[in-house]
């Protein structure tokens, strides 16, 4: 169904119920055959790379006993982020480039978004929680067992992934119920919601706007208690008398500060550079720094500096190995 509006300029635009859209085109990766196989098989790599390094770390924690901790019971939800967030975008990205079409369905367009959203603030969500952890653990030592028994990390762990499921289901169906007026191709490899808004009516994405900045607010509340724990435990790390001490902390907290410094750059620089720096390179390449690459670093930033986590991986890949 197609209908008409008078903008604020007095023009009349043509609007494209969303409904009547069967699919969207995606940004092609490459205009010759060869280039597109290149990406299929670098995207493969990538992927593989992800699921092997996330796998591991998942196997090492589940199954190491010495690892059943607060800490690493978190790492693990975090793995399981990283995983859902390769396999969102990745495998369309290669099945396009395999068999050189650019088309995602309607429904399969809404999954993507869905799933994206649900993996991406269940992540946030998680790094918080795992902030949490550290300030006890540092901070609140002796109250450690108290505030993060099993029972308290269950229910963090599952508010986490609750918050991201309800924040993905508000926010894909309203970007699905706008009306679509500038056609249906995408400007992304994946769908993504500034692309998918661009698309919209100009009148139509305030709410959705709004909703972005209602979200921005929570994002910030979280970053302000990120900051103010770090800031206790720094405090707490000075305080310290022995520099062995001070290094068993610093080995601990540096892997997620990293992995929270990777994850937070490049998600707000997608969303939040200014329109005179978008470009269809650009756009590509921040948008492969914030859903492709953090899911590969991840595992390898804790593994490099977790010395039981890096035993426990040594015991998997032994136990494989002498099991062939």
């Amino acid at each position: 169904m197609i209908t008409f509006f008078t903008d604020p300029n007095g023009k009349t635009q043509q609007v494209s119920n969303s409904s009547s859209i069967s699919h969207f085109l995606l940004l092609p990766l490459a205009d010759t055959r060869q280039l597109q196989l290149l990406h299929f098989c670098l995207f493969l790599g990538i992927s593989l790379t992800a699921l092997l390094a996330n796998g591991l770390i998942i196997s090492a924690i589940a199954c190491g006993h010495h690892l059943h901790t607060p800490m690493f019971f978190f790492l693990l939800n975090l793995a399981l982020t990283d995983l859902g967030c390769i396999c969102t975008t990745v495998p369309k990205a290669m099945h396009n480039s395999l068999w050189d079409t650019r088309n995602i369905s309607y429904s399969g367009c809404a999954a993507q978004v869905f799933l994206l959203v649900f993996f991406l603030g269940s992540e946030y969500s998680l790094l918080t929680v795992m902030c949490y952890d550290h300030y006890v653990s540092i901070c609140k030592p002796l109250h450690y067992g108290t505030l993060l028994g099993s029972r308290a990390c269950a229910h963090m762990a599952a508010a986490a992934w609750a918050s991201g499921f309800l924040y993905a289901l508000l926010h894909t169906g309203n970007i699905f119920s706008l009306p679509l007026c500038h056609g249906n191709a995408l400007g992304q490899f994946f769908c993504e919601i500034p692309h998918i808004l661009k698309l919209s009516c100009s009148h139509s994405n305030l709410r959705e706007r709004g909703f972005l900045g209602v979200s921005a607010i929570l994002a910030v509340g979280c970053f302000v208690f990120i900051v103010f724990s770090y800031v206790q435990i720094f405090r707490a790390v000075l305080r310290i008398p022995s520099e062995q001490g001070r290094h068993k902390v610093f080995s601990t907290c540096l892997p997620h500060l990293a992995v929270l410094s990777l994850f937070l750059s490049t998600g707000t620089f997608a969303n939040l550079k200014p329109p005179s720096m978008s470009s269809p390179s650009l756009d590509l390449a921040v948008s492969v720094l914030y859903s492709v690459v953090p899911p590969v670093l991840n595992p390898l930033i804790y593994s490099l500096r977790n010395q039981e986590l890096k035993d426990g991986l040594r015991k998997i890949i032994m136990n494989t190995f002498q099991k062939e």
